[in-house]
């Protein structure tokens, strides 16, 4: 039998401890983020009938995970968030309260090339309101995702809105070729239309006509509510070629830019209550966003942003010996209990020298030594890791140095 190859699939990864905590920091602040502002989680299946998303995306269908269950059932995998909640509009709809206000951190799957900042699975984080036809639920939208970055410590995100509704007389497969403006250039966007079978002329038409394009009352709306809400101007602009390919996109669409971090977008959104009613048969507005969390990691990496996690123990306990192996329980877990994280080493056998070299290797801050002459005299010696200064200390003493 051949060896198994010890290696991922492509576009697809692994996330060591620290990678993990860095994922769960940045994580737990667009989830506060989103609180703050009223908005609740939800969930939704990776796995889906491949029907719910069949038309509703428009040209990256190709990039579908889908198969055939074992039921025979053609199926696919999350391909975003927006769509799965569009169903559950429809299925849950006497249960929902509106306005309501959901947000959504998930992994999608898409069949595509994987490159920098691209992932066949990846993990998307979604801030949706539905109920509400205003513009001022857009702004909502826009204001809350620049907050999440505010509070990561960016100096500057900026929101490039336009709508939509001002591309009315220009056909999707030219706003599609549009929206590649930044990737391959006026002259791209030109042969792109005219492949998808536009007229050279109509081509070149359209592309002025979007570029030439100004803001209307919804744009204007939508910027006053992020002035009121505490942005100045270096945080939202209106970008008249910004067509978001999305068939299903309308009304307002934005997509989130960092300066400091590149200029390629990390998070888009739009209003989409056509698709909404198309899929759960309900008249309900919806606008959102999908911002890219390994993006925005990313970003956040490269701004020196996010904290130096080394390890999420605090102190081990070490065994001294396999006599006083239940003298390190319990001071491990009275120290626990005060609410601080603590090791306990889990062989007793082992001995202490080996001990001290695990806890520098993870970067532990404190080592508690606990021998025969503490046992007798209801103290413990706390080695400083870093100083390696060395303390024979009360257990409460202990646990008031490692709460401070």
């Amino acid at each position: 039998m051949s060896k198994t190859v010890l290696q991922t699939l492509k576009g697809f990864r692994d996330f060591l401890p620290k990678e993990a905590m860095q994922r769960q920091w940045l994580r737990n602040i667009m989830i506060k983020v989103c609180e703050s502002w009223g908005y609740e989680p939800l969930e939704t299946p990776t796995l889906e009938p491949l029907e719910l998303f069949a038309g509703q995306i428009g040209e990256d269908e190709k990039l579908f995970f889908k198969f055939k269950d074992q039921g025979g059932r053609d199926v696919a995998l999350r391909y975003d968030q927006t769509v799965p909640t569009c169903r559950v509009i429809g299925q849950y709809a006497s249960q929902l309260i509106y306005p309501f206000r959901r947000y959504q951190i998930q992994p999608a799957f898409r069949a595509e090339k994987p490159q920098k900042g691209r992932y066949r699975e990846f993990t998307q984080f979604d801030i949706d309101i539905f109920g509400i036809l205003s513009p001022v639920a857009d702004a909502e939208v826009i204001a809350v995702t620049l907050d999440i970055y505010r509070k990561l410590g960016f100096k500057s995100a900026i929101a490039l809105v336009n709508n939509r509704d001002l591309m009315k007389d220009v056909p999707y497969t030219a706003i599609a070729a549009i929206d590649k403006l930044k990737k391959i250039g006026e002259e791209g966007v030109i042969q792109e239309m005219v492949k998808k079978g536009i007229d050279l002329d109509k081509a070149k038409y359209y592309l002025s006509y979007v570029q030439n394009i100004k803001p209307d009352e919804t744009v204007k709306i939508i910027f006053d509510y992020l002035k009121s809400a505490g942005f100045d101007k270096t945080w939202y602009k209106f970008e008249p070629t910004l067509a978001r390919s999305f068939s299903y996109s309308q009304g307002p669409i934005w997509e989130i830019v960092i300066p400091e971090a590149g200029e390629s977008s990390v998070g888009g959104g739009e209003r989409y209550d056509a698709m909404i009613e198309r899929i759960s048969g309900q008249k309900v507005a919806g606008t959102g966003i999908g911002i890219g969390f390994d993006r925005t990691l990313e970003a956040a990496l490269a701004c020196g942003l996010v904290p130096d996690f080394q390890s999420v123990s605090k102190v081990l306990v070490s065994v001294f010996s396999k006599e006083l192996w239940n003298n390190s329980m319990k001071v491990a877990e009275s120290i626990r209990k005060s609410g601080v994280a603590v090791e306990l080493y889990p062989d007793p056998e082992v001995k202490l020298e080996k001990q001290l070299k695990y806890a520098n290797k993870k970067n532990l801050p404190y080592v508690l030594i606990f021998g025969p002459e503490e046992v007798k005299n209801n103290v413990v010696k706390l080695k400083d890791m870093k100083t390696g200064e060395q303390t024979t200390e009360t257990i409460e003493n202990v646990i008031k140095k490692l709460t401070d």
